[in-house]
Order: structure tokens, then sequence, then C-alpha cells
């Protein structure tokens, strides 16, 4: 196993810039339906630069706080992970030092920081939901229902798996268990991204009609 620690600094780096980008896809959703006349003005170019570059920088810090953790560690004799990449967690389990450390800071500071992001999404589609309900045309309320319905996919996706396997007792995690639940953060919430965002387009709507009105 060669740098474990390039390896959990680029997957913590890329995994809390998913985390955040939610969060700011959330809030651009609540701007646009519940503000759609000062959208303009509220979501300005300026406003979508500190978002993106402070997204970036909050998860370098914390990237760079794990990694620093994980390079304290000793790895004994036992250097292979049952594992597709260098995940945090079957790291800490082949570590022949004392994780409670990391394994705290996981539990604290890496629940702020994924739990944050996600309180702030529950918010905005709790605001999106009560504009939404006090439209009175259903074709409208089916439009704006449309609107968030791809981007609530990749959440619930992408934090189910993700609390389910950096938030449980360590004794609770299985090698298989761990890698399915990695597997779908990693490869399959990325690969479904570019269809659950694309489901509104017409084209694609009409080509995927032709599909399964031939079969």
């Amino acid at each position: 196993m060669n740098d474990p620690e390039d390896c959990d600094y680029v997957l913590f780096e890329l995994a809390d810039m998913d985390n955040f980008l939610l969060a700011v896809m959330a809030y651009d959703r609540h701007v646009a339906i519940c503000h759609p006349l000062h959208y303009t003005t509220k979501m300005t170019r300026q406003l979508c630069a500190l978002l993106v570059v402070g997204s970036w920088v909050v998860a370098s810090l914390n990237a760079l706080l794990h990694t620093l953790l994980m390079a304290q560690l000793s790895f004994c004799a036992d250097n292979i992970i049952p594992h597709f990449f260098c995940d945090i967690i079957p790291l800490l389990r082949v570590s022949c030092s004392d994780t409670h450390l990391n394994e705290l800071m996981i539990l604290t500071e890496g629940a702020v920081i994924m739990l944050t992001p996600f309180v702030c999404i529950l918010v905005s589609y709790v605001l999106i939901a009560c504009a939404v309900l006090r439209v009175s045309s259903p074709g409208g309320r089916w439009k704006a229902f449309s609107t968030c319905s791809s981007h609530l996919a990749v959440v619930c996706l992408f934090y189910g798996t993700i609390i389910s396997l950096y938030f449980n007792p360590s004794s609770s995690h299985s090698a298989g268990s761990d890698m399915a639940a990695a597997m779908m953060y990693t490869v399959v919430t990325p690969m479904l991204n570019p269809f659950l965002y694309s489901l509104r387009n017409r084209d694609l709507k009409g080509a995927l009609r032709k599909v399964l009105t031939m079969k």
C-alpha cells in the first residue's frame, strides 16, 4: 500500500466538495423557486464564485486534517486492505496504532462537515415545499417538483451511503458492506448524475420514450 495519506486526501477533498456543492445547488433551487424575481440579484457571479471557492477551501482543510492524523499511524506487516481504494475505514482497521483519535474526529468534526450542508439542504427544501404548496396551479406545482426531483435523488444516494459508512461504530463494519457503500457514493452516484440531471431535457425524454416503446 503506497502513500495511503495521499489517497485519503484526494478522497476526502472530492467527497467534501461534492457535499458542499449539493448544498449550494439546493440554495440555488430555493432562490429560483421562492424568489424567482430576485434570482439574478441574489445569485450573482460574485456569490457563486465565493461559494465554490469557500467549498474548496473548507474541503481542502478538512482533508488535510484527516491526512495529518492518518500520517501519525503505523502500519504493520499486513498492508493489504480488502477494498478497491484507500478508504479511511479499511485503513484504520489494518493500522497497529491507537486509532481512537481518528475515529473521534470522524464522528465529531467529520459529522459537522457532512451534516451541516445536509441540514441546509433540508431547510431549503422545507422552504421550497411551503412555496410550492402555495401555488394554485397543479401544472406549476409539478414543474417546481420536477425541477428538484433529480437533485433530491442524488442527495438521497450520496448522504445515505456516507452516513451508513462513516457514522457507525467501526465494529459494525464489514468489508463487503463497506465496499458496497463506497461504490455507491464514489462510482454509482457520479455515473447517475448526468442521467438524473438530464431527465428534464425534452430530447432525452423523447429518446427514452422511443426506446421503451420499441421494447
